[in-house]
Parts: structure tokens; sequence; C-alpha cells
């Protein structure tokens, strides 16, 4: 064979190669689109690391209250702010009955906050109507002595197991569903609570708590989702809700 037909032959097979190629890359790239989980479809982003007050503002204002900012992509609660005094809450604008969120959070050495849904606003302070999943560190707060107001427990009702959290600094994964009356916590992939609404159980607990004595507590079915003005520095990211009704 001459160097000018090896050549020719060499030249056809790369680029019968190259077609190939593409052709197998293609179709891959067609069945993961086709093969991909559909676990991000119905999905609402709720914060983006821009604008805040797209989709929140103060607990009884319409204003976003001064001492939640944005800062590197984050949504912060800075500390030494007064204003949860007066309800410096922050609420989702959308209120949801079922739903499932996600988020993810930090705090400080000490930090106390919390996440509220099905809150309303015919009470003086969210905390009267809408249950809590309690966000902590653990390790330097006294509240993380009482595995009830631990950080992933149905604040003062049902505990978190020891160990879910993560230590201050690092950020914790949490994700609540609310399925009609049946309502479940994780706290980095660990369940923490699992329990129905208006149950005994439920009733039982209530009976024997602070919130016996606040007739609204936890009779909504539909609310706003609400994070906690409790004075510390707290950090949340990557906040997103899927409607379920």
């Amino acid at each position: 064979m001459s160097r000018m037909k090896r050549t020719i032959a060499i030249v056809t097979v790369l680029a019968a190669s190259l077609v190939a190629c593409r052709s197998a890359t293609s179709t891959a790239d067609s069945k993961a689109a086709a093969t991909a989980p559909a676990a991000d479809k119905g999905w609402v982003t709720l914060f983006d690391g821009g604008d805040l007050s797209k989709n929140f503002r103060g607990f009884r204002s319409d204003k976003v209250p001064s001492s939640w900012v944005v800062k590197d992509g984050c949504l912060v609660h800075m500390k030494g702010g007064n204003e949860h005094m007066a309800g410096g809450d922050l609420v989702t604008k959308d209120t949801y009955g079922s739903f499932e969120l996600e988020l993810e959070w930090k705090v400080t050495s000490g930090g106390n906050s919390g996440i509220f849904y099905h809150a309303m606003e015919d009470t003086n302070n969210i905390w009267e109507n809408a249950p809590e999943m309690q966000i902590l560190d653990d390790g330097a707060h006294n509240d993380g002595k009482d595995r009830l107001t631990s950080a992933g427990a149905d604040y003062a009702l049902y505990p978190a197991p020891l160990g879910a959290v993560k230590p201050v600094g690092q950020w914790n994964q949490v994700r609540i569903v609310v399925n009609g009356l049946h309502i479940q916590y994780f706290l980095n992939g660990v369940k923490t609570c699992d329990f129905t609404r208006l149950s005994d159980d439920w009733k039982a607990r209530v009976a024997k708590s602070k919130f016996s004595k606040m007739p609204k507590y936890c009779t909504n079915s539909r609310g706003h989702i609400g994070l906690q003005d409790h004075g510390d520095e707290v950090w949340f990211r990557n906040i997103r809700v899927k409607p379920l009704d």
C-alpha cells in the first residue's frame, strides 16, 4: 500500500471512530436525561442567595427585619439584634399545608434558633401557634442538655436522638415532611421525630407542656414557614419547599 493510501485509510478510521464516539456520547446523554430522577420536580426555591424579600418578610410585618441579611450567598440572622422581642422572626410570604422542606443551617457557639411551620399571625409570638424544629448548639447551650429541647427535636414535645447534630460551625441538613397530620423531621439524614398531630399521644404531650396554656398552638393545618430570631447568629442556605397538596 502506498504512503498516500495508508494515510487516507488512517484518516478514514479516525473519522469513523470520532463519529461513533459522538454518537455514543449523545445516546448516553439522552439515556441519562430520560432516566434522570424526578427528585427536583415540584421544588420551589425560597432563597437562592439573592433577594431576601422575594419570598420572605417579618412575622406580623410587611418588611424584612434589619437583623436578617444576605451574606456570602447565605441568609444570616446577625447576633446582637433585639428585634426578636418585638417579633423579629422571618416568615414566608406564601402558606403551605402538606409539604417537604429542605434547608441547611449552622450556628455560632451557643446559638439558638428554630424552624416553624403552619404559622399564622393571630398571636403575639409565632411560637404560640406554630410547632418548631429546634436549631441549637447542643454542646454550649443549656437546652442541649435536654433531648426535648435539643437540635432536631419538636420543641418541648418530641425528643431528638443524641448525635444527629454536627459540631458548631458545620452545616446541618434539614428535611421536614408534613403530610396531613403525619410529621417527620430529619437532621443530617437521621430521623429525629416522627409523630401524628392531634393523636392521643400528641395531645397528652401538649397537655404536659407550656403549650397547654396556648389555645391556638398547632391548630392550623396550613400556614407560613418561619425562621426564628432568638438573638443569636445563625446561617441558612439552600432553602426550598415542595408543596404536596
